[in-house]
């Protein structure tokens, strides 16, 4: 294996076309630092119909992914000793940017799409870990599975032209990033702030810092329970209370 790689078992490897023409996956796949390898279900089908489904057992609406042909792509799937396999379903643990972090130091990463109503129960032994990326249903994993993909590749040493963008996207530290400013200065009678024009750095700094809060309190104050020490470090401070 050279690169991180990513395995996919998917009913429709077509809908992975989407990552040819996102820019930083695109990037990675030209410079050899990500594979992405698309098994598809319907190869490892039953019978001449190659069947991958069938009717619930206690009856019921929908059809139902049967164990065999997942269980065989996944089986003929060369993994490495650092390995996860993650399954897309609307009952996993929901993604955190910690999450990618996590599963940006392993080698490879394996992801089982669900689709159709469901899947067969022992399919569940597979896995490492359920993943949702959302309280909402989708007709397959496919999207969830494209977004771990992206949010992985883009952490990897390498991928982006500056390391530095990473450090204060939002939810890097359970807080929002700051608000960003380009030119024009004057753009419809807004303005950009005074602060970003000086050049004083350290004022920068500070500034943005107290937008990441401000942020985060006006937008998703539910993070800031997870923000270590975020009352000790900023409540205390006058500034704080100023924002």
């Amino acid at each position: 294996m050279s690169g991180f790689n990513f395995d996919v078992i998917t009913l429709f490897p077509k809908a992975f076309e989407l990552i040819n023409n996102l820019g930083v996956i695109t990037r990675s796949l030209d410079k050899n630092l990500i594979d992405v390898n698309l098994h598809d279900l319907r190869e490892h089908g039953e019978g001449s119909y190659r069947q991958v489904d069938d009717k619930p057992y206690g009856g019921g609406a929908g059809m139902v992914l049967k164990p065999e042909p997942i269980y065989k792509a996944y089986e003929s799937i060369r993994k490495s000793f650092k390995s996860k396999t993650l399954l897309m379903s609307p009952q996993g643990k929901l993604l955190k940017q910690r999450d990618l972090v996590r599963w940006s130091k392993l080698d490879q990463i394996i992801i089982i799409c669900g689709q159709y109503e469901g899947f067969d129960e022992r399919i569940r032994c597979l896995a490492d870990e359920e993943i949702s990326i959302g309280d909402y249903v989708l007709s397959g994993g496919e999207i969830p599975a494209i977004s771990i993909i992206n949010g992985v590749t883009r952490l990897l040493p390498g991928t982006l032209g500056s390391p530095d963008s990473l450090k204060n996207e939002s939810h890097n530290s359970s807080l929002l990033e700051y608000p960003h400013y380009t030119r024009p200065k004057i753009f419809r009678d807004m303005k950009v702030p005074e602060v970003l024009i000086n050049g004083n750095h350290k004022k920068i700094e500070r500034w943005r810092e107290k937008q990441m809060i401000k942020r985060t309190l006006e937008r998703r104050k539910d993070l800031l329970k997870s923000f270590t020490s975020y009352e000790n470090n900023y409540c205390d401070n006058e500034w704080f209370w100023d924002l």
